[in-house]
């Protein structure tokens, strides 16, 4: 297993993150258990869940429940793991009373992270994610309330989700100003099929020394698969059909290289240097197996300069802005 620093953190984080959203939705307790063995005997330290995964079938918080029991079993589970969980959604909480709604306030993270800790069994988290923006909580309240737990050693680091350069830039700036070491993490969707993150939000992670962690890197399941019988199975076809013909070239390159179409997403992400690791989120013990395939390839520079021309990203702003 490959590892690298996440950020300018000093903590090793393996190059594949394992994402746990289908456990107690698309597998069972016995099968998420099978998977996080293996995933932690194949050199995987890095998971990544959040407190509402489970909502997909109305139980938030099931995740977080079954990762808790598999820390309980011990065997030096829970301190071979690196953890990141996340805060924000609504968690369908009586007790949470107006606060229920998504969003970042002081009460709300400190209600949610101890309940994640409850859940996960364990008293600290390593990387507490922003789900998403709270674009009505300022980082004055956001920041006096991380430094809180970090300082109590609840958390290690604090990371975000889905935030715009500009806010990551005004996290950080805020931070610098109370001498909080600010963001150690930002998580983005981020594949072949959407690049836009390239053209500012990795050069603002870079300058900060922020980790970047991609969610979704197969697109969907899109550059998992190359037929459209299959797409449709899963209820895309409607997205093959809008990206029919990148599909197609991008299967035909792939075949041509004698590699599958799912390797070549994770090995496009895996040679990006400002890539701190993709998530990947098996369902069974195979598809994790299977994704370690992709730390064996490096992709020639030809066939990059060919995936840029079927998949063209965004360029580095304000350069690539059109005039």
């Amino acid at each position: 297993m490959q590892y690298t620093k996440l950020g300018r953190t000093g903590m090793n984080v393996s190059r594949l993150c394992l994402g746990t959203m289908n456990f107690g939705v698309a597998n069972d307790e016995k099968e998420a258990f099978r998977i996080m063995d293996a995933a932690l005997d194949a050199g995987i330290n890095f998971f990544d869940t959040a407190n509402n995964y489970g909502f997909m079938i109305g139980k938030t918080g099931i995740t977080e429940e079954i990762i808790g029991k598999w820390f309980a079993q011990g065997n030096g589970r829970r301190e071979r793991t690196v953890l990141a969980t996340k805060v924000h959604e609504d968690m369908f909480d009586p007790l949470d009373g107006p606060n229920t709604k998504p969003g970042l306030s002081a009460y709300k993270i400190r209600r949610h992270l101890n309940g994640s800790m409850k859940r996960l069994q364990t008293d600290h988290i390593e990387l507490y994610y922003m789900h998403h923006i709270d674009r009505s909580c300022s980082f004055e309240e956001l920041w006096d309330t991380f430094e809180g737990i970090v300082k109590n050693g609840l958390v290690d680091y604090i990371g975000a989700s889905n935030f715009p350069a500009w806010k990551i830039a005004q996290a950080q700036e805020k931070a610098s100003s109370r001498h909080f070491f600010g963001l150690a993490a930002q998580q983005e969707r981020y594949s072949l099929l959407a690049r836009s993150i390239e053209s500012e939000v990795l050069p603002a992670c870079r300058e900060y020394g922020i980790g970047v962690v991609a969610w979704s890197p197969m697109g969907g399941g899109l550059l998992a698969r190359s037929s459209e019988d299959s797409f449709r199975s899963r209820g895309n076809s409607e997205d093959f059909k809008r990206h029919q013909a990148q599909l197609e070239a991008y299967s035909k390159l792939c075949h041509e290289a004698g590699l599958r179409e799912r390797d070549v997403a994770l090995a496009f992400i895996l040679s990006n240097p400002d890539l701190t690791a993709p998530i990947i989120g098996p369902r069974t013990l195979g598809q994790l197996e299977d994704s370690l395939k992709a730390l064996e390839i490096t992709l020639p520079e030809d066939m990059k300069k060919e995936l840029d021309r079927i998949f063209p990203g965004p360029g580095i702003a304000p350069e690539a802005y059109a005039w």
